[in-house]
């Protein structure tokens, strides 16, 4: 799955071309991988390190390939990877990754914490708020 998320003050368009991305935030390495020609020279990529195989892994016609946060620093990429598994579950919930994610992309925005946690509470439905809310402060500091 592959959602685009633009905003500023103009917006002309909900797609994102190759080479005009700031950053990528990935649930799984191979993944990113895949994406960064999306990057643009100075972008980023936000990457859990999780390893999910893809089926011709699964079937055998393929290996997984080693080594990929180094891969994408050798071919220039900024990568910025962490276990954000360890981090969902941490907080609570294995579910919680994406909130983890969120957290460690905060780091490059100038969005408030307080201005963060709204949006959090605006969204998440209250049984698990606070468990979001913790794995978002858990992934900003991881």
């Amino acid at each position: 799955v592959v959602t685009y998320v633009r905003f500023g003050e103009r917006v002309c368009s909900p797609i994102i071309d190759e080479g005009e991305a700031d950053f990528i935030v990935s649930f799984e390495l191979l993944e990113a991988a895949r994406w960064t020609s999306f990057l643009k020279p100075e972008g980023t990529v936000v990457v859990n390190t999780q390893q999910i195989n893809p089926m011709p892994v699964i079937i055998g016609a393929m290996e997984y390939p080693d080594q990929l946060v180094e891969r994408m620093r050798s071919a220039g990429v900024k990568v910025d990877a962490f276990d954000a598994l360890s981090v969902a579950n941490e907080a609570g919930s294995a579910r919680a990754v994406n909130i983890a994610l969120m957290g460690r992309l905060s780091r490059y925005f100038d969005f408030t914490h307080d201005e963060w946690m709204k949006a959090i509470e605006a969204t998440v439905p209250p049984k698990v708020l606070e468990l979001n809310k913790k794995a978002f402060q858990l992934g900003a500091e991881a």
